[in-house]
Parts: structure tokens; sequence; C-alpha cells
């Protein structure tokens, strides 16, 4: 057992206090994509017996998985090299990072910040472990001038008495490991993982970042005051539709006594309101109808709101439910998608720096030597939405019979076949090939 430096403790203890500020934002955050967030929590005060009437609509998830859904890695290049590395791709196949991205990839996203750590796989050397980690229980230090993290601190444990008090963490240093437990009020050390590495096994991905600050931000945040003012409308338009686009009957010359059954038992109020004020033993009593509300204006500042958000993000208004039932041409898709395709491109290039990081500590790992040269670089699936003709198009002219700017093999790529794949057509085409070539070969010998 070994306590913790006062400056070690320091460091701990503000990183810990940087790392609670945050969770007020990533609870609100958390509720924005869940569609959990509540009226009372935008300044609406709702009755209890109008809860029922509370709509919400969950742009706040469209916006965030409408740009993770198209974030799809293709492969890994290392430094110099003009080919796809399949040692890289396959440690990414080993720890399931195609799906694995995507919950990374959506976090980042949602709270504006992810991480990733590598480490060595006890159990399978060639293959370490590359793990997508809760972002609410990582902080890291950050040296703004070598743009690499000094320190980070992961709490993963808290005092169920008290909470809000961590009790176990790990703290991660450029040349060690070490699991934390808080004892006596002081923070010591009960294991010790000394890997030498020099750099901290941890990469942080931020959504957004300006430059100068090493912090990111959420990419619902410019959303959430337009997804409130829908609720609000929405919430208007239920209780509207219930109280004023149904017309409205009135009755004159009656009183409470009047709305009774046969035997003389009070009729109930849904009763009352639908049909026994049509039939009535009163014969003085007047009874008439008002006119029904006209609920389009609820309806076109709806679709405002929603037309604002679509400007902001680039969203197509299909995505929101507007626009005409006829599907787009194939020509006007991609166009209708520019500009979510550009936001898409800019992220794929910052996370691609990323994963370039995380892929390169896992070589160091695997090997024992760094990668030498530039980064690894991450190569991206096209974030477009091009129809099937159209793909099948633009690659036949790219290939143009082997004459064109691809090649067979750089088509299959393109449409994003794995190496398996791509073999199985390699031994199908020589198949064919010889086929081929005995069938002529007969051909000629029947002939002669």
């Amino acid at each position: 057992m070994t306590f913790l430096t006062s400056d070690e403790t320091r460091m701990v203890t503000d990183l810990t206090n940087r790392l609670y500020a945050s969770h007020g934002d990533d609870l609100k955050h958390d509720r924005y994509y869940e569609g959990a967030q509540r009226l009372e929590h935008i300044g609406l005060a709702v009755p209890p017996e109008l809860r029922k009437f509370e709509t919400l609509v969950n742009w706040s998830r469209m916006v965030v998985d409408s740009v993770s859904d198209r974030m799809r890695m293709k492969s890994f290049y290392l430094p110099g090299e003009d080919a796809a590395s399949s040692a890289l791709r396959e440690s990414w196949d080993y720890n399931n990072l195609d799906s694995e991205s995507i919950g990374h990839h959506q976090e980042m996203l949602i709270l504006g910040r992810g991480f990733v750590s590598v480490g060595a796989n006890e159990e399978d050397p060639e293959y370490p472990l590359i793990r997508v980690e809760n972002p609410r229980e990582i902080v890291a230090d950050v040296d703004y001038r070598h743009q690499r993290i000094n320190a980070a601190l992961r709490v993963y444990r808290e005092d169920v008495s008290t909470p809000g008090v961590p009790t176990h963490a790990v703290l991660y240093e450029p040349d060690r490991t070490r699991w934390l437990e808080m004892s006596g009020g002081k923070w010591w050390a009960y294991d010790e993982d000394r890997h030498n590495l020099g750099r901290v096994p941890l990469v942080m991905f931020l959504n957004r970042r300006r430059v100068g600050r090493w912090t990111g931000v959420s990419e619902m945040t410019d959303a959430i005051p337009l997804v409130d003012a829908a609720a609000r409308s929405l919430t208007n338009l239920q209780l509207a539709g219930e109280t004023h686009a149904v017309p409205q009957k009135y009755v004159l010359g009656m009183s409470k006594g009047d709305f009774v059954d046969k035997s003389g038992n009070p009729v109930p109020a849904w009763e009352a309101y639908f049909n026994a004020i049509w039939a009535n033993a009163n014969s003085d009593a007047k009874v008439g109808q008002f006119a029904a509300s006209d609920l389009s204006n609820f309806h076109d500042t709806i679709e405002h709101y929603g037309g604002l958000l679509s400007g902001i993000y680039g969203l197509p208004q299909g995505y929101l439910g507007f626009g005409t039932a006829q599907p787009a041409q194939e020509g006007s898709i991609r166009a209708e998608e520019a500009r979510l395709i550009l936001n898409v491109e800019r992220k794929e290039s910052l996370a691609g720096d990323g994963w370039g990081w995380v892929m390169g500590l896992s070589e160091r790992f695997r090997t024992g030597e760094w990668v030498q040269g530039s980064r690894i670089k991450a190569d991206w699936f096209d974030p477009g939405t091009p129809t099937y003709s159209q793909r099948a198009d633009a690659l036949t002219k790219m290939y143009s019979n082997g004459q064109g700017i691809l090649s067979r093999e750089g088509v299959w790529e393109e449409l994003g076949w794995t190496e398996a794949r791509m073999d199985r057509e390699r031994k199908r085409m020589f198949r064919e090939s010889r086929e081929a070539l005995l069938g002529l070969e007969q051909t000629v010998d029947e002939v002669v």
C-alpha cells in the first residue's frame, strides 16, 4: 500500500472536482437524447391533471444519430504505406470496433467528449485490448503545448451513503497506471501497472473543439432550445385539440339537476358532454354549438421550429417529417444533404486523428515499438447517401473495364467488402477464367 504524495493528492482532487462539475450538463444532455426531459425543466408550469397532455419531440436524438450513423470506418494506413494495413484491421475487428465505435461516436456527440483506452491483452498478446470508455467517469489533464494528456482519472465507484464522494479510481500516467482507493480520508494505490510507454494509454475525442480549448460541446446544444419550444407548442396543441378542436356545445335554461337519467341518477360528465344534452325533458332549454377552432397556427409554428433546426444542422426537411410525400429524385439527394455531409466529414477528420493515435498505441502494445513517421491515417466510408444505381454507375466509370482510375479491387474496397469477401471473389474469378480457358481449348481441339 502506497499513499499518494501531497502533489498527487492535489491533482486527483482537482480532477475529481472537474469531473463532478460536468455531471449536471451530462445529465441534461443524456435526458434530452433519451427524450426523458420534462416540461418543468423548460420553465413551463403544467398542472398535475394536465400531465397526460405533455408531448415531446425527440429532435435531439435525430441530430446526433443523423451524424453518428454516417461515421463508418473503412481501413487504416501505416505511414508511407499505399495499401491498407491488415494487422490494424485485425486489431479493429478483434475488439468489435465496428459496433463499439458507433456507441463511442454517439457519446462523443451527446456529451461533447469520448475516451478510448488501450491495454495489453494477457490472453492474446497479438491483439491488444481497445476499449470504449464511459466519458461520464473520466476526466483528463491536457498538455496544451504538446497536445497530449498529462494524466487522466477514472472514478468508478462512489460512497453509497454519500453520493458524489469517490472511493475508487484509476489514475492514468505516462509511465504507469495505478488503481486507487480512499481510506481514512486519503488516497492510496493498491495496484500498479508500470508500462513505461511515455504516453497515457488513453485517447480523448472532442466534439466541436475550439482553438485553445480542450473541452468539447454537445452536438445537441443548438437543438435544445428549439426542442423545448416545439414541446411547448405540441403540448398546447394537445390541450387545444381537447378543448377547442372538438365543436363546443352550450345549453341555456338548464340546471345541474336536469342532467339525470330516467332513474334520477346523475349523468356522468362525459355522457353529458358527448350526447346526453341533445335529449332532455326541459322544454325551455336551448342547445347550440360553437364553431371549432382552427389549429393550423400550431402546425405552422412547429414546422417553423423544424425549419430553424434544419437550417442550423443542414438536415433535410424530410428528416423532420416535413416536405412533400414524393421521394427525392436521385440527383437531388446528395445536394439536399450537402451541409450534413460536410459536417460529418469534418467530424471524421477530427475523430480520425484520435483513432490513428488509438491504433498507434495498439501497435506499441503489440510489437513493443512505436510506429515511425507521421500518424496512422484513418479512411472512412463515404458519408453520403448515394442510391445503388448511382454508386454502380460511378464505380463502373472509374473502373472503365480496367482502363480507368480504379482497379477491380479498388472498386471492391469502395463497395466496403471485407478482405475475406474479396478473397472469395478472387478465387471465383480465377475459377471462371480457368473454366473459360478450358472451354476455349476444347473448342479448338474440336475444330482441329
